[in-house]
């Protein structure tokens, strides 16, 4: 396996748009590591520039310490993983896990070896004299992952390689990945614009938009603390409540919002938050963060407009004046649509941020 590292690497187009913005961070050797943003972020193009189908404009690229900005694409010892498999259909499974082997001059010995310890680790070994067409979206994908494992590569890099299946066979192959990479301790990109794909697979994640890195962190750093509105807006299923107003301090702590005062009593980050009375900020709360008030002080008070029921939970979409928000809640408590209901916050856990740059405000 190899260690990637990426020196302000940029790709500018002929147009002059940006499609990645001077990208700089190091792939650790036998990390996972995961591109996620929106469409159009630039997460599949950096990932093209690394396997060297994109060109380079500008900064460095370096593959296990070996500078390759100008190395062909096969001299680069890297395996890519596709969206939609890319399979030879007039080829059975066993041909086509090996068809890279046979281009590159491999004795037909090592071949079989080759495919066949693949098909072990990948569970396809009966289906070995089968054709694409007689496959299952997770099989087919399990070939493509097995092309790539059978080249033995220094990389692996893998461009939303899930999108195409639906949401039970994308949560069993993320296992698949997710052992594999255990398995192998191999060096791997991957690309996807799910944000809860993101959360499960990455060792780490580099968060894109328009280009421009937000923030690389572990997934629960950028869940806990989000580096700036996009990440905290992005990350996490629901998406963050965001809440645009003024701390005001008088017998106590209040958000002060265009749809109605919010208590926040006394919390613990009062102190970090002091210079911050009067200024324009927004306030982050996390939909599990945001609880139904049986008794005592309520933080707010809002309208239920509609529940989503999803198993072990319930969304509570809410209406705050003309503020949205959005509670996780136990199915226990589930209160009537239209009615009233008082809400707590856990104060502990809420986030500020500069209304003007977008940046955290750090407790």
């Amino acid at each position: 396996m190899a260690t990637v590292s990426l020196d302000q690497l940029r790709k500018v187009y002929p147009n002059g748009n940006v499609g990645v913005a001077d990208a700089s961070f190091d792939i650790a050797d036998g990390e996972l590591l995961v591109l996620v943003g929106p469409s159009g972020c630039g997460k599949t193009t950096l990932l093209r520039m690394i396997a060297g189908l994109e060109t380079i404009s500008g900064g460095t690229l370096s593959i296990d310490g070996r500078v390759v900005n100008e190395v062909a694409p096969k001299d680069r010892d890297i395996a890519m993983v596709f969206q939609n498999y890319a399979l030879y259909p007039h080829m059975t499974v066993a041909e086509n896990l090996g068809f890279g082997l046979r281009l590159r001059g491999h004795k037909p010995a090592d071949i079989r070896q080759r495919v066949a310890s693949a098909a072990r680790t990948l569970e396809l070994e009966q289906r070995l004299s089968s054709r694409p067409a007689a496959l299952s979206g997770g099989q087919r994908q399990r070939v493509a992952l097995g092309r790539a494992l059978v080249r033995d590569p220094k990389v692996f890099l893998l461009d939303e390689p899930l999108s195409n299946l639906d949401a039970k066979l994308r949560l069993s192959m993320r296992v698949e990945i997710a052992r594999l990479h255990r398995q192998l301790k191999a060096t791997m990109i991957y690309v996807t614009h799910d944000q809860i794909e993101a959360m499960t697979l990455g060792q780490r994640i580099v968060v894109l938009d328009g280009g421009v890195i937000q923030q690389i962190d572990s997934p629960m750093n950028l869940y806990d603390r989000p580096a700036n509105l996009f990440v905290a807006g992005f990350i996490g299923s629901p998406a963050m409540n965001l809440l645009h107003g003024t701390l005001r301090i008088g017998h106590g702590w209040t958000f002060a919002t265009a749809h109605g005062d919010i208590e926040l009593g006394e919390p613990p980050q009062a102190a970090a938050w002091r210079a911050w009375c009067g200024r324009d900020v927004v306030l982050g709360i996390r939909p599990e963060d945001l609880q139904p008030q049986d008794a005592g002080p309520a933080a707010l008070s809002a309208r239920l407009e509609v529940p989503e029921p999803v198993g072990n939970e319930i969304f509570l979409n809410l209406r705050f004046g003309g503020q949205a928000l959005v509670a996780r809640v136990s199915p226990r408590a589930l209160p009537e649509p239209g009615s009233t209901v008082a809400l707590r916050l856990a104060l502990a856990r809420l986030h500020l941020f500069d209304a003007q740059n977008g940046m955290r405000i750090d407790a």
